[in-house]
């Protein structure tokens, strides 16, 4: 059956590119969004391991989270109002291509030059989230049918841009990863010129502070459901953003030398627990697709932590195929289910609260504690206890997982229709991968 409905799937992919030109344009636009940010974002904890700048990792992590704080604002106030979405996402990926090609150099005169650069790139970076979010869905008709086609080529992307990065060109502890995503950032400028003319969305309206920020969804942190969805989602990712930061260079250390193929397969398993999704809504509903992730979670870090004594390579490789269940599960679950509980007016800005609260203050947090945790159990030779480094997350989100499962109890089904994708706008921007 499972097997039936991927292949299914995946001709219909096919016929709709056939049928719809404008798709494989916004395709190609998901694929270099994506290809760009995976060309870095996974291998620059190695990176900076290698450069003897391991205490300034947390920090690296940190600067996109408060990108992702800032760039509702940029998107609310100047790019949604004034400019069309096609030729802000130019100058956008060209100053952040910019960034990129500077980021050697910042390497070669210290660690906290090199984090500045990268922050310069994520301010700029982190806004076309939203902005290729928007570029698809005003040039589509059917969203919750299209919107899928176009956005699983940007997992592919990711995954392009780590087996180039890792097993073609050997650059997971050199500079030329940053080169790559340089290029790439070109490339997606360059190719912004030929995307479809989408308007300034918002020209004419008058967008107030509130709304960006989403203050009007704080009134539905009076129902208790809500309330616990919201603070658990923020609790859980103060320890999520432990993978992120240091998994790549964890599996550095129990052998592996392709470190960012090795984090890519985490991705595969996300196309093919993505295309499931609507099997297990069908069966789980909201509460347990969410609980299920988090205990994704629990599990991939107790795997981490069991791998460390002897370097048990199956283990770590187990952990990061989890990927599919930590991220689909609790992630894409979160803004259905957010979808949900808004009503139409409210919907955007419920989005961006929840991105808010998760992508902006939950990893933010998370990367300086996690920061913290692993400086605790490293000395001069390095990492001296990478067991309790993954523990201590592992217990964190177990706590979260076993409150979360106590006090939600909410009704709200989240499978509407046939794919149980019931969203017809975009979050102003995307969780990291």
């Amino acid at each position: 059956m499972v097997k039936k409905f991927i292949s299914r799937y995946i001709l219909s992919i096919v016929a709709e590119m056939i049928e719809n030109p404008k798709l494989i344009g916004l395709s190609v636009m998901m694929f270099l969004q994506f290809f760009i940010w995976g060309a870095w974002y996974v291998t620059l904890g190695p990176y900076m391991a290698k450069h003897e700048m391991f205490d300034m990792i947390s920090w690296a992590y940190t600067v996109g989270p408060i990108a992702a704080i800032i760039s509702p604002f940029f998107l609310g106030f100047v790019a949604d109002r004034f400019f069309a979405s096609e030729r802000v996402l130019f100058a956008m990926h060209l100053l952040g291509a910019l960034a990129m090609f500077a980021a050697p150099f910042a390497a070669e005169q210290s660690a906290t030059a090199l984090v500045v650069i990268v922050f310069l790139h994520m301010l700029c970076y982190m806004p076309t989230l939203g902005l290729t979010n928007t570029l698809a869905f005003s040039n589509i008709d059917d969203q919750e049918r299209l919107f899928p086609i176009i956005r699983v080529f940007g997992t592919i992307g990711w995954i392009a841009a780590n087996v180039t990065v890792s097993s073609l060109l050997s650059a997971d502890t050199t500079d030329l990863q940053f080169y790559v995503a340089g290029f790439a950032g070109l490339a997606l400028a360059l190719f912004s010129f030929v995307l479809p003319h989408t308007p300034p969305p918002s020209a004419g309206k008058a967008i107030s502070f509130r709304e960006i920020i989403g203050a009007d969804t704080l009134a539905l942190m009076k129902e208790r459901s809500f309330s616990v969805f919201i603070i658990g989602s923020f609790l859980i990712c103060i320890p999520l953003s432990a993978y992120y930061a240091y998994a790549s260079t964890f599996v550095g250390k129990v052998g592996f030398e392709q470190k960012a193929t090795v984090m890519a397969s985490g991705q595969a398993s996300e196309i093919v627990f993505m295309l499931l999704m609507p099997l297990f809504f069908s069966r789980l509903g909201v509460k347990w697709m969410l609980f299920a992730g988090m205990a994704a979670w629990v599990v991939r870090y107790g795997l981490f932590a069991g791998a460390d004594v002897g370097n048990v390579q199956w283990m770590v490789v187990l952990g990061i195929l989890l990927h599919g269940i930590c991220y689909d599960f609790f992630f894409v679950t979160g803004f259905i289910y957010t979808d949900k509980k808004c009503g139409k007016e409210l919907r955007g800005q419920a989005q961006g609260f929840l991105v808010f609260v998760t992508q902006g203050l939950g990893l933010g947090i998370g990367a300086q504690v996690m920061g913290a945790i692993a400086a605790a159990f490293t000395n001069e030779e390095g990492v001296s206890n990478w067991q309790m480094i993954w523990l201590m997350p592992c217990i964190m989100a177990g706590v979260v997982m076993i409150l979360f499962g106590l006090l939600f109890n909410d009704k709200v089904d989240a499978a509407d229709d046939e794919t149980g994708y019931g969203t017809d706008e975009a979050p102003a921007t995307e969780p990291s991968h």
